[in-house]
């Protein structure tokens, strides 16, 4: 049988967890945004392998031209 002191514990370490949950989340809906500043935006595989983005590929290009 649960004494007092677990069954207080428990209520509180429950209580917590869901507080914990609750309050971690994102508020107001989701949305993409689709404005002219999303357009210059890393796309996710971009920002996984940033090496392999188009941005790398345009950085090398903008060193070579550039006059010594």
């Amino acid at each position: 049988m649960l004494k007092a002191p677990q069954i207080l514990v428990r209520t509180l370490v429950l209580a917590a967890s869901a507080a914990a949950l609750l309050g971690c989340g994102q508020r107001g809906p989701l949305y993409l945004p689709t404005g002219p500043a999303a357009g210059q935006r890393a796309t996710l595989p971009e920002t996984l392998t940033p090496s392999s983005g188009s941005g790398a590929a345009q950085a090398p290009a903008a060193a070579a031209s550039a006059p010594r």
